[in-house]
């Protein structure tokens, strides 16, 4: 089980891993979806924003996992599940103001 103090949300994908959001890693969304995290909405949850937000989550464990790979884990019947567990970990990395989609500019958070 994920320790969801420390960020971490179990997640079942190929196998058992785990979704966290570093600073790093979402620096590394960013320049992927070439985009602030400020700007990311509703309006941006494709499957191309889906994968790429499962590959920053497993960076953490997975340095070297490509977004290509990290699509290999997903398939259209898991992707609710998935986007479930990608918005519970970003709010444990953002804090309460995330669960209020209300996250400031200031720290580099957006409405997700």
């Amino acid at each position: 089980m994920a320790n969801r103090q420390r960020g971490y949300v179990s997640i079942e994908l190929d196998k058992s891993r785990k979704l966290k959001y570093t600073t790093n890693a979402l620096a590394e969304l960013e320049d992927v979806l070439d985009a602030p995290l400020t700007q990311l909405g509703e309006n941006m949850a494709g499957i191309k924003t889906i994968r790429a937000l499962v590959w920053a989550g497993l960076l953490h464990e997975s340095p070297d996992l490509t977004i290509n790979q990290a699509g290999d884990l997903l398939d259209y019947a898991n992707l609710n599940d998935v986007s479930e567990k990608v918005k519970e970990a970003l709010e444990l990395a953002f804090g309460e103001q995330s669960k209020k989609n209300k996250v400031s500019a200031r720290n580099g958070a957006g409405k997700i």
